[in-house]
């Protein structure tokens, strides 16, 4: 199922209502889904090597804590945060500044992936290597969410139970 973003994302508790929760497409709700938004983020930098391996670990040690309460929508934002480090950090290391895309999101594309028919800037010629670094640390945390045993069995049993 897509991801739904015409929830009251401001008012809804994702961990007292998870059936309301969709895991989607990639990073889809990352930052909208409360309370695990607000325990994430702060962890959250990729600006080079040691500030993305702090977060990534941080991010990881709430993966595990997620997974071992049995909070799979805990443990899916923080997958999805550690994807967000990694395709920021490329993104910031392709692009310089970190914009990919010229001009505005359509009012009406917002929160949707994709160019939504906007022309990609031209990447840099040397790729920034702290980005680079970061990105490498980042996607390795993610590889290891989305193989871990654990959160692959939540993962199944969540899509079981409430079918997204």
């Amino acid at each position: 199922m897509p991801f739904d973003y015409t929830l009251d994302f401001h008012t809804v508790d994702f961990r007292q209502h998870p059936e309301l929760y969709r895991v989607g497409r990639g990073e889809q709700g990352v930052l909208l889904v409360q309370p695990y938004k607000g325990e994430i983020l702060p962890h959250w930098r990729f600006k080079d090597a040691a500030a993305a391996t702090a977060s990534s670990e941080a991010i990881w040690g709430l993966f595990e804590a997620y997974l071992k309460a049995d909070d799979f929508v805990g443990a899916d934002m923080a997958r999805k945060f550690l994807q967000m480090g990694f395709t920021r950090a490329r993104r910031y290391a392709n692009h310089r500044g970190g914009k990919k895309y010229d001009g505005p999101v359509p009012a009406d594309k917002k929160g949707q992936s994709g160019a939504h028919g906007r022309a990609e800037l031209p990447r840099t010629a040397a790729p920034d290597p702290d980005k680079v670094a970061a990105a490498e640390i980042f996607g390795r945390q993610w590889d290891a969410a989305k193989a871990h045993p654990e959160y692959v069995r939540q993962k199944d049993a969540f899509i079981a139970r409430y079918g997204k």
